[in-house]
């Protein structure tokens, strides 16, 4: 089994691709633009869901089955997008302020009943500038975490249906992270206020509903292989992957995930057209076209662990320079982020 992450020396994940993009197709910037209806998803999502809720809190709890069934159909898929949205609001690219973007994030939260949107603006933006690297990037598992999955089946996908669990032990290892905040603190208190509220007025079979939608979506789920889908990988000449598939259409394009990279101030609905604009460098790269494959083939395919990412070496400041890379099966040599005719 796989005891390590792999290793390179490269010190960028993406090498040059934005900047030959630019240069070729100078057009590209005008893709760079904020949307203003994204929020306006949001608010829809957000009131689909607490009316969704409400229905399973009329019925009561002797229709748990429908309300899960409902979740894993409908619940997962809307609270996913949700999590694209607060994906683009960290990036700002929702409204032009900030803070309003910021606001827009804490009401995309609200059906995740937890006050997970401003943690995730410091963290995911450390994934920006600073991708796997031990110390900033929150998206590597912790090697205690990945020792405990290991790669057996049945805990990977345990590890997928508590993910949310695990993914908040990982903040407290990076550097220079600071949580709390004032809008940390305004994420918590819209949270508990909604979580109030849904029990109230919907009582816990409605609030049932909710914690079904909520682990579904970032779980052991089609959607939940969009975690896997990003910088998973058993082979490791390329770290970053994209999807094209299917829900994309209801992901909001987050299987863009290559172009994302490259670009991050171009919003959701823009991505593909920043594929089409330069095929000569993306056609190439491997991707996945199934989400629900690439779920399965996590969970039972012994190759994957939570060790199936590329992470940044450290500089040597004993040596002066780069320690050599290294990789669990026995090779050297940098990482070899080239583009291959291959695709999974």
């Amino acid at each position: 089994m796989q005891e390590a992450f792999y290793q390179s020396e490269s010190d960028q994940p993406h090498p040059g691709r934005a900047r030959a993009i630019i240069k070729a197709h100078p057009e590209v910037r005008q893709l760079m633009v904020r949307n203003p209806s994204t929020a306006l998803i949001a608010v829809s999502i957000v009131v689909l869901q607490t009316a969704i809720a409400y229905a399973m809190g009329a019925l009561g709890f002797g229709y748990w089955w429908l309300s899960l069934l409902i979740a894993f159909c409908v619940g997962a898929f809307a609270n996913h997008a949700n999590y694209v949205i607060i994906h683009d609001a960290t990036h700002n690219l929702i409204l032009r302020s900030s803070s309003w973007n910021k606001m827009v994030a804490i009401i995309a939260d609200l059906p995740n009943l937890t006050p997970g949107a401003m943690g995730f603006r410091v963290y995911h933006l450390k994934h920006h500038s600073h991708q796997g690297d031990y110390e900033y990037d929150a998206d590597l598992a912790n090697h205690w975490e990945a020792r405990l999955v290991g790669n057996k089946w049945y805990c990977k996908a345990i590890w997928l249906m508590l993910f949310p669990f695990f993914q908040v032990t990982r903040p407290p290892r990076l550097k220079a992270i600071k949580m709390w905040n004032r809008w940390f603190s305004i994420n918590l208190a819209c949270a508990a206020a909604y979580d109030v509220a849904i029990v109230y007025f919907c009582g816990w079979a409605g609030f049932l509903y909710l914690v079904f939608a909520f682990f579904f979506s970032i779980g052991l789920h089609p959607v939940g292989a969009r975690w896997i889908q990003e910088h998973y990988t058993y082979d490791f000449d390329q770290e970053t992957f994209s999807y094209y598939g299917p829900i994309n259409r209801v992901a909001l394009n987050m299987g863009y995930h290559n172009e994302h990279h490259d670009l991050p101030s171009i919003p959701w609905n823009n991505l593909p057209k920043l594929r089409a604009m330069a095929p000569e460098l993306y056609d190439n790269l491997k991707y996945h076209s199934s989400w629900s494959r690439l779920l399965l083939q996590f969970v039972f395919d012994k190759r994957y662990s939570l060790y199936s990412r590329v992470e940044r070496m450290k500089e040597s400041h004993d040596r002066g320079s780069h320690a050599a890379a290294e990789t669990t099966n026995g090779r050297n040599g940098n990482l070899d982020l080239s583009a291959r005719p291959i695709s999974f």
